[in-house]
């Protein structure tokens, strides 16, 4: 069930009305959140629950097995650690390894083809992760094992972040649960402020540029240096579709009660890429952080092994967004410009003169949307050829036409005033949206909703269903 469905509008009708009374009591509360996620994830293909809920169970029991049985810890956790990786495994890369295996060993076409059927569940890589973060915190010692299934399930499944993102850890959500959370006008009010204008992001934004993005992959024309124009639409995009999502998601959280954490904070304005991966998909990163990285050794064991261990986190990260060398290669570029960066540019205590923060802007952002032709290409030789272009094998070549559309322009005109709006708010933190006065909040919501139906564009599904 998408957010732009009629069936979710239908669904969160009857879960908001029935809010104020379910939330109560514990269990009636948690009960109805998972009832209504369960709804959500099975509205694609009710028999994807089973796998929701199989690998939860094994969670859930793991869990509470470390706590029971305190010798066992280290062999429960590798239980739960296979069973999330193992289904992830099978249902994500398990296709893509055989198809290299035949390539490589030239293999007749059925043996190639055996796994092609099955189908990927959608939002495995977010439910997975955020799974695993509650069987490792119980190994580690950072919370106690639940007692009763509804309240994991109610953590583990909570339809607005389900199927992607933002990754919300069990110390953060599980001790929320507890409470029937702030229910009150305020947060309704700015609830509803944050999801619509994440209706905008997607709905007005991405899916009037989706279109224009994905007939130049398709044709591959020889734009030449207005590929850069492209891949600052994909740059915007890929933005306003995941961030959209995680908006709609945060909004809905914080009308019930609760608060997921921010996913996204102003990524394009960063000036180096270790303050790139501070501000994209923050949960995600955080995640690889805390749970690949440091244990690895961090940065605790000299300069070469934290190279090392940051191009494994990163190799991972690549992988974990799909099963194609594009992503490997996405990641392995990106490990590349963070050792670089480390190397080159340690941190500095004291401000950077202007005109440097300008120049180290304009080139993360150029390198950064250089690495969006390796996420968003088909193949690793359409990237090459794109990138090759975007150096001027082509010549300048010419805009493409689809970038001048009414759509288009909208798009392009709502994010230059959402830009303005961010910079005034970051000299009078007063003029930020969350800091205005009911009645401006709610004209900003009707004006939202007004956009989100009738200059929406004709793209489709966000982006990160796919992951």
């Amino acid at each position: 069930m998408s957010f732009t469905s009629g069936a979710f509008f239908v669904l969160m009708a009857v879960f908001m009305a029935s809010w104020p009374f379910v939330r109560r009591g514990r269990r009636i509360r948690w009960a109805a959140i998972t009832a209504a996620s369960f709804v959500f994830y099975g509205w694609w293909d009710w028999r994807f629950l089973g796998l929701l809920v199989g690998t939860g169970l094994v969670d859930f029991a793991a869990a509470l097995a470390m706590d029971a049985r305190p010798g066992w810890r280290k062999a429960l956790l590798w239980a739960s650690v296979a069973s999330n990786l193992g289904a992830l495994a099978f249902f994500k890369y398990l296709g893509f390894a055989v198809d290299q295996v035949a390539q490589m060993l030239e293999l007749p076409p059925r043996i190639a083809s055996a796994a092609d059927d099955i189908v990927l569940p959608v939002g495995i890589s977010f439910y997975t992760f955020q799974s695993l973060s509650y069987t490792i915190d119980v190994y580690r010692g950072h919370i106690r094992a639940v007692r009763d299934p509804l309240h994991f399930f109610a953590f583990l499944s909570m339809f607005p972040q389900l199927v992607a993102g933002p990754i919300v850890r069990a110390t953060d959500l599980l001790p929320q649960l507890e409470t029937p959370g702030h229910f009150n006008r305020a947060n309704r009010l700015e609830g509803i402020r944050i999801a619509s204008w994440g209706y905008v992001k997607k709905v007005v934004v991405a899916d009037a540029l989706a279109p224009v993005v994905n007939d130049a992959f398709a044709a591959e024309p020889a734009l030449g240096l207005a590929w850069w124009f492209i891949m600052a639409a994909f740059a915007v995009q890929i933005f306003c579709d995941f961030s959209g999502y995680s908006d709609i998601a945060c909004g809905i959280a914080m009308w019930l009660g609760y608060r997921f954490p921010d996913n996204f904070r102003r990524p394009y304005a960063a000036i180096g890429f270790r303050d790139f991966w501070s501000r994209w998909h923050i949960t995600l990163s955080t995640w690889f952080r805390d749970y690949v990285y440091v244990p690895l050794g961090g940065s605790r064991r000299g300069a070469a092994r934290t190279v090392i261990n940051q191009g494994f986190t990163m190799l991972v990260s690549g992988l974990w967004h799909g099963a194609n060398w594009t992503f490997v290669a996405w990641g392995c570029y990106h490990a590349a410009l963070l050792a670089a960066e480390r190397a080159l540019v340690p941190a500095r205590p004291h401000p950077r003169p202007p005109v440097a923060r300008f120049v180290g802007w304009a080139f993360t952002l150029a390198a950064v949307l250089v690495g969006w032709v390796l996420f968003r290409a088909d193949s690793i030789w359409q990237a090459r050829s794109i990138i090759a272009q975007m150096a001027g094998d082509r010549g300048a070549g010419a805009l493409p036409p689809g970038l001048l559309v009414p759509s288009v322009v909208i798009a392009a005109a709502l994010m230059a005033l959402a830009c303005l709006h961010q910079s005034a708010a970051r000299i009078a933190p007063s003029m930020h949206a969350a800091r205005w006065p009911d009645p401006l909040k709610a004209s900003a919501i009707v004006l939202a909703l007004f956009a989100s139906v009738f200059l929406r564009g004709p793209g489709g599904d966000f982006i990160y269903f796919q992951f």
